[in-house]
């Protein structure tokens, strides 16, 4: 059964027989940008960044959506179908797309960059055997290793930009290092008793490795796991017997199991805020600063550190967080 608002994969291939007669000639398409499209934000983030002016980069998951249950529509179809390049970023995030990218990859170039990290620097997956966590976005160490296999896979479509890829994904790197100095620094400053990051899914794995962060999620690595009563039961037991004070919403998953957790906390005569709501799988507003990766990151740094009891600069990294927000 196809799912209202979706497509078909043989009307998906359909597609791309029919996008074959829109594509332009030869020439016109080798002084033209490179039409990528990228599945979430943080995707299509690194591949404008390394791809510079040589490259138009669209991304198919906006702000506040969940790529463990995105479905792609006709539209997502038909520009994947007409695009150079298709970037994805794979470890099981968009299992609704896998089954379609692989049919399209008989056709163009479609590249997993998150598989591209070592795997002896990924987390091995919470519910299932030879499988790992994808959230690789949250360590700045690893996501600058991303930068440059986007780099490699756009010098393969385009040789003749190669050096202004290099270029491009030597600057990201250098952003990444520093957004990681950052974090370090300001994550250090919270209370050691104080490091425990309780959210709506485990996404943040990533992050408590890097910074020495225990990291409790209410559901599973994918948001498409069960969050039982046991387990927000267990939750409440850990925010009451640890005296935790702040748990943190998600931009991209439902509040309400974090809102449980508060009530039964409530029940049992601790109060626990909302320490802030962090961007895991998908990026903040379209144009905005947190609306990029290393907005994004920042965002979540300083909001985590300042719930915790650490010491901040009011606007991050850079001085471009948005108030409020």
């Amino acid at each position: 059964m196809t799912v209202p608002g979706t497509i078909s994969r043989r009307a998906a291939l359909g597609a791309l027989c029919g996008a074959a007669a829109l594509t332009l000639p030869r020439a016109a398409r080798a002084a033209a940008p490179l039409q990528v499209v990228a599945t979430t934000g943080m995707i299509g983030d690194v591949v404008a960044s390394v791809g510079g002016a040589e490259v138009q980069a669209r991304s198919l998951m906006g702000p506040g959506l969940d790529p463990h249950a995105f479905r792609p529509t006709r539209t997502d179809i038909l520009a994947m179908a007409r695009a150079d390049m298709v970037a994805w970023h794979g470890l099981g995030l968009e299992a609704q797309l896998e089954p379609f990218l692989a049919d399209l990859a008989g056709t163009k170039p479609v590249v997993a960059l998150g598989e591209t990290v070592p795997e002896d620097r990924l987390i091995p997956h919470d519910e299932y055997a030879d499988a790992h966590d994808p959230h690789v976005w949250m360590d700045p160490e690893l996501w600058a290793l991303v930068a440059l296999a986007a780099r490699d896979h756009l010098a393969e479509v385009r040789p003749g930009a190669a050096s202004a890829f290099t270029a491009n994904a030597e600057a990201y790197g250098a952003e990444a290092a520093r957004l990681h100095g950052y974090a370090q620094e300001v994550l250090a400053s919270v209370p050691e008793a104080a490091r425990v990051l309780v959210t709506a899914h485990d996404a943040f794995a990533y992050f408590g490795r890097a910074y020495g962060f225990e990291v409790l999620g209410i559901q599973g690595i994918s948001t498409e796991s069960e969050a039982g009563l046991n387990r927000i039961g267990e939750l409440v037991e850990v925010l009451v017997g640890r005296r935790i004070g702040a748990v943190f919403v998600e931009s991209s998953v439902s509040d309400r199991n974090i809102r449980a957790l508060i009530e039964g906390a409530a029940a049992r005569g601790h109060e626990v805020i909302v320490g802030g709501e962090l961007f895991s799988d998908a990026m903040g507003p379209a144009g905005s600063y947190e609306g990029t990766w290393v907005g994004m990151i920042d965002h979540n740094v300083t909001t985590i550190a300042g719930a915790l009891g650490g010491r901040v600069p009011q606007r991050g990294l850079n001085g471009r967080l948005s108030a409020g927000l």
